[in-house]
């Protein structure tokens, strides 16, 4: 009979080995997840903010569209309501990218932020990645709405490949903004200095791209700051839809000072500038996260 050793409180401790195993993307995915959900949360106890952000855009389409409805069709193509429809789905997105930041920055003043950077999360990026995906899926939501009106109103529905142009260059526009608002989260002192940047940038960027006037309409000095502004890379394409039916990579959607800018070129602009946008946040969230 061979003899066995009592075991130890080692021998019952578990193993690492035994235990389950989850790789760091998943619990990056989890923690995204778990902090998007609080985001919503937060919302369903306070829907006047949604409720705000669709109503808003709404009124913009319905008082300007009625305001310059009897303007001849062929200074711009289209009765206004229709030109202004594109304009007006890039500017609520661009307004609800450049909000962002407000949430973390909540978070960060009433301390919030503290207790999860202090937490035993797999990554800390999942904080700004649950203000992005809260952000996109809110702007989603309003271009829906205004697309919807648009509709109502003889714009018309983009057929698929459209409607697929239009998601992309609406997620494209709010990548880029959302990266800058949240890097401006963390390199501003308080709420108060971010407020009055997204205020003091909101108009001008607004009336220094094709949002509600053609870039012919404009005086040169303007035209030029216009074909600069990234905002006008996202509404010539949409607007470039929904009077072109039929449409191509090639096809010319801007005429800037420079050059012509086709269709394809502008979804590039977009591309860059989002990409831009992410590489220009990440030391600051290096340094903010770490």
């Amino acid at each position: 009979m061979t003899s066995t050793s009592p075991k130890t409180i080692a021998d019952w401790r578990p193993r690492a080995d035994r235990l389950p195993q989850t790789s760091a993307f998943s619990d990056f995915m989890q923690e995204t997840l778990g902090l998007t959900t609080r985001l919503f949360i937060q919302l369903k106890r306070r829907p006047s903010t949604l409720v705000a952000g669709i109503v808003q855009p709404l009124m913009w389409l319905l008082l300007f569209g009625a305001l310059f409805q009897n303007i001849p069709k062929d200074l711009f193509g289209t009765d206004y309501g229709h030109f202004l429809g594109a304009g007006v789905i890039v500017f609520t997105a661009f307004v609800g990218a450049l909000n962002a930041g407000l949430p973390v920055m909540f978070d960060r003043e009433f301390g919030f932020l503290n207790r999860l950077l202090v937490a035993p999360l797999a990554s800390r990026y999942s904080i700004v990645a649950a203000s992005a995906i809260y952000i996109i899926a809110l702007t989603l939501l309003q271009v829906v709405a205004i697309v919807g009106l648009s509709a109502l109103l003889g714009a018309g529905l983009p057929g698929f490949s459209g409607a697929a142009i239009i998601l992309l260059v609406v997620l494209l526009l709010v990548v880029g903004v959302t990266s800058l608002s949240l890097g401006l989260t963390f390199a501003l002192p308080g709420h108060i200095e971010l407020i009055a940047v997204i205020f003091v940038a909101n108009l001008p960027l607004l009336f220094a791209s094709t949002a509600l006037a053609p870039l012919s309409f404009m005086p040169p000095w303007l035209q030029m700051i216009a074909c600069l502004n990234p905002l006008s890379y996202a509404i010539e394409p949409i607007r470039y839809l929904y009077i072109n039916p039929q449409w191509q990579w090639s096809s010319i959607i801007l005429h800037a000072p420079w050059a012509d800018v086709s269709f394809g070129a502008a979804l590039l602009v977009l591309t860059g500038f989002a990409l831009v946008s992410l590489v220009i946040i990440q030391p600051l969230l290096r340094r903010r996260l770490a």
